[in-house]
């Protein structure tokens, strides 16, 4: 994460002089990717992707009829 002196990266100079410098190995506004809950859910994704619980979509329209059908019917007793 972006802390301060969590990882440096050492380069050499032509005239002999070592350098170190900060490095962050993932940036701050990429850290969420990281997070343990978002792992689970890419792996509990890659899962469902290769169980073939998938559904594609020739257009935007037909994903959002579906979006919106799926909703209906997840809130019907509402």
């Amino acid at each position: 994460m972006d802390e301060p002196g969590a990882q440096v990266l050492v380069t050499e100079r032509e005239d002999g002089v070592i350098e170190l410098r900060p490095h962050v190995a993932v940036p701050a506004d990429q850290a969420w990717f990281w997070t343990p809950e978002w792992q689970a859910g890419e792996r509990e994704a890659d899962e469902q992707i290769a169980r073939g619980e998938i559904e594609t979509f020739d257009n935007v329209d037909d994903f959002l009829a579906a979006l919106e059908a799926d909703w209906k019917e997840a809130h019907a007793d509402e």
